[in-house]
């Protein structure tokens, strides 16, 4: 397997492209994590998975758990 063809998913990551899909309206903070999978292909969903478990994640977190502390630039 070539590893240049695998995507890293940290949980910085994971909250990142959480945060892009809340702020575009994709999703929201009160869904489930498992609500990311239609966003990540497939093939990288066992990682964000495995990632997530070992951050003391549950799919069926919400998705503002994921997200914790927010910086907002607007008042």
């Amino acid at each position: 397997m070539d590893t240049n063809t695998l995507v890293k998913y940290d949980i910085e990551v994971i909250r990142e492209e959480a945060r892009e899909l809340v702020k575009k309206g994709l999703i929201r903070r009160d869904e489930p994590i498992y609500a990311l999978c239609r966003y990540i292909p497939g093939r990288d969903w066992v990682c964000v998975e495995l990632e997530l478990e070992k951050n003391e994640f549950l799919l069926r977190d919400k998705i503002i758990d994921l997200l914790g502390r927010e910086d907002w630039n607007e008042d």
